[in-house]
């Protein structure tokens, strides 16, 4: 089968797969034998909203591509920095304070994850092994190993309620848009911390931000914005309980992405189904 990249593109009409992240605008409408797309990473709304992409041509999503390890390791992060108190320290430091706080463990510690998919529910289940009390929450019911799991509108109460540290790592869909605003943060105990590696658009920013200066949230550890770059004149950069980071959280890796989407083509060309196909009407 021929590669090409855009700039070697010669026959427009011959392709028949595209493999992309950020592709140009107009690009599917010069591909009239297209038989699917594949995204080099996990999230797809961008790819969605294309006018230009026919809702009968499939699309395939990366199901970890080397992102589920990284992805635990960011939420790791944020939940032993959280157990240890090191973001109270970053602030005792900057304010030239001397202070010691009582430790605490980590099954003192209720870690809620927000998305049950392949690299949501890899991240729970490290966590588990880490010791910590993990709830869990999907749209529709899932069983996971260690982790107490919740589903639904009365699901999702729960688990704020109930949450130390909310890791959402959800996709961006109708449904999960706006998910996170101002009651729904409330709801999380006193003392809490966010972490945000799904999508910038599922948290309200400004009601964090209010939570944040009002002493009821602790701390956020966020990798995805609204608006990405994060805006120069954004609060979030200098607060001092908001640790940021330009969404890194979980990179796709080349070697192996490339071995996930050439076992992909060759179950297509063999006229077998391939795997991680989006549900368009589910967003994922």
């Amino acid at each position: 089968m021929p590669f090409a990249t855009l700039e070697t593109l010669q026959h427009p009409e011959q392709v028949r797969y595209v493999i992309t992240w950020g592709p140009p605008p107009g690009l599917f409408a010069g591909l009239p034998a297209l038989q699917a797309v594949f995204a080099l990473g996990a999230g797809v709304d961008k790819l969605l909203a294309r006018p230009d992409l026919p809702a009968s041509v499939p699309i395939y999503r990366l199901l970890d591509g080397g992102m589920a390890q990284q992805m635990a390791e960011y939420v790791r992060l944020g939940v032993l920095s959280y157990q240890r108190h090191m973001d109270i320290y970053r602030r005792q430091q900057a304010a030239g304070v001397w202070k010691i706080l009582p430790p605490r463990l980590p099954a003192e510690v209720r870690v809620g994850v927000l998305g049950l998919g392949e690299i949501g529910s890899a991240v729970a289940q490290a966590l588990v092994a880490d010791g910590y009390r993990v709830s869990g929450w999907s749209r529709t019911p899932r069983q996971l190993s260690g982790v107490t799991a919740h589903h639904g509108d009365e699901g999702l109460g729960q688990i704020l309620a109930n949450s130390d540290v909310l890791a959402c790592l959800l996709p961006s869909t109708p449904q999960t848009q706006g998910l996170l605003g101002a009651e729904r943060l409330a709801s999380l105990p006193a003392g809490a911390m966010v972490i945000n590696a799904g999508r910038g658009d599922l948290l309200d920013e400004d009601a964090l931000l209010a939570l944040l200066d009002r002493g009821h949230l602790r701390a956020a550890q966020l990798d995805v914005f609204a608006m990405e770059p994060l805006p120069a004149h954004s609060r979030l950069w200098q607060h001092p309980s908001v640790t940021l980071t330009p969404h890194i959280a979980a990179i796709t890796l080349r070697q192996q992405a490339v071995s996930q989407i050439a076992a992909n083509l060759q179950r297509l060309q063999a006229g077998l189904p391939a795997e991680g196909r989006v549900l368009r009407e589910r967003g994922y």
